[in-house]
């Protein structure tokens, strides 16, 4: 392998890599400094987009998550702390913005229904394989006026 072909399969390499790392953030919308950039990037990746429904404020080109990037960027420059800003995003947009939501009572239902329908659907399967394994029940015996009838039947056949 000659050196062109060498550099040519790097730079496809980073390519690759590089976009995999590529986000929506606007270089327009980049702090200056580092460490606050950092603590923005961390807050818009637990963010939902709530155009997009399924990807965070940091992967969306959507113009509603590049105001709520440039949000998180202002609260933190304001001071805010990462929870702060977390919660002051929720309290304008609700629990849904949040990729993770948090445990409460008003969504309890929504964390336990998978559990409910999970173990119901355990006990449903338990229950009508018991059904199915039942032996038949035992034949009971004749009384005597059944096997006498029994018995005409089969003289009465026989004849026939």
């Amino acid at each position: 392998m000659t050196n062109f072909q060498k550099l040519t399969a790097a730079f496809c390499l980073a390519s690759i890599v590089n976009l995999q790392a590529g986000y929506a953030v606007d270089p327009d919308e980049v702090l200056q400094d580092l460490a606050l950039e950092q603590r923005a990037r961390e807050i818009s990746k637990g963010l939902r987009c709530v155009v997009c429904k399924n990807q965070s404020i940091d992967q969306s080109d959507a113009s509603l998550a590049k105001d709520l990037r440039l949000l998180v960027r202002e609260r933190l420059m304001a001071g805010d702390s990462n929870e702060e800003v977390t919660s002051y995003i929720v309290d304008r947009y609700g629990e849904f913005v949040l990729l993770r939501p948090q445990f409460s009572s008003k969504n309890l239902f929504l964390w336990g229904a998978p559990l409910f329908m999970l173990g119901a659907g355990g006990f449903l399967a338990v229950y009508f394989l018991r059904q199915q394994k039942k032996p038949a029940a035992e034949p009971q015996p004749l009384d005597a006026d059944e096997q006498v009838a029994l018995a005409d039947l089969i003289k009465n056949q026989d004849e026939s």
